[in-house]
């Protein structure tokens, strides 16, 4: 199974049933009781979909209010080479989901993240995209270059950067796998859905 891409809006991830990794992260909730001032801490598993103009605990470079997630991608400085991995990561938001919402490119981004974390994918952003029969932008291991004068790319770079910095908690969670919401692949009814957002549904 592999993914499939249909002009800018991306199909899906489909990863080897082989590689499937199946695991459940635990989010640490901090909490405080009436008669301790020291936090408590409970593993939760957090899942929760974020619309676009959601506020998280970001705030500006002055420290002053909370920001949106399309104020934080606008305020993201994306000047300068960026390494490779980055770039790597930056790319693939691009090709599969450029024309999806913010929120969704985040939870792809999000995607590519968790596999190089997890022991069934290569252990690099590069590695993950590249990674034969997973993204059909990429021929031949190579990825494809983007228009890099466009507004899409500095978004997708600047999402990539959240995304890596983890600054903005995205509804894909712990999802190593996703497909557009036009397909039901066979996979699908073996994973775990955690969110749909836009185009795609999000499995883990």
């Amino acid at each position: 199974m592999i993914f499939t891409l249909a002009n800018t809006g991306g199909s899906g991830a489909f990863a080897q049933e082989s590689k499937a990794a199946v695991f459940e992260d635990a989010v640490p909730a901090v909490t405080e009781t009436e008669d301790s001032t020291s936090p408590r801490f409970v593993a939760n598993e957090v899942v929760q979909q974020l619309p676009e103009d959601a506020v998280q605990t970001v705030t500006d470079a002055d420290g002053a209010a909370p920001l949106t997630l399309g104020e934080l991608v606008a305020d993201m400085p994306i000047e300068g080479e960026l390494p490779r991995d980055m770039r790597c990561l930056a790319e693939a938001i691009y090709f599969e989901a450029r024309g999806e919402p913010l929120t969704g490119q985040l939870a792809v981004g999000r995607v590519i993240i968790n596999r190089a974390e997890s022991a069934a994918f290569p252990d690099d952003y590069c590695g993950v995209v590249t990674q034969r029969a997973q993204f059909s932008f990429v021929k031949h291991g190579v990825i494809p270059e983007p228009r890099t004068g466009t507004i899409a790319w500095r978004n997708a770079v600047a999402v990539a950067k959240i995304a890596h910095q983890e600054l903005w908690d995205s509804a894909a969670g712990d999802s190593l796998y996703f497909h557009a919401t036009r397909v039901k692949p066979r996979w699908a009814s073996h994973k775990i859905a955690r969110a749909t957002l836009a185009r795609h549904v999000f499995y883990r």
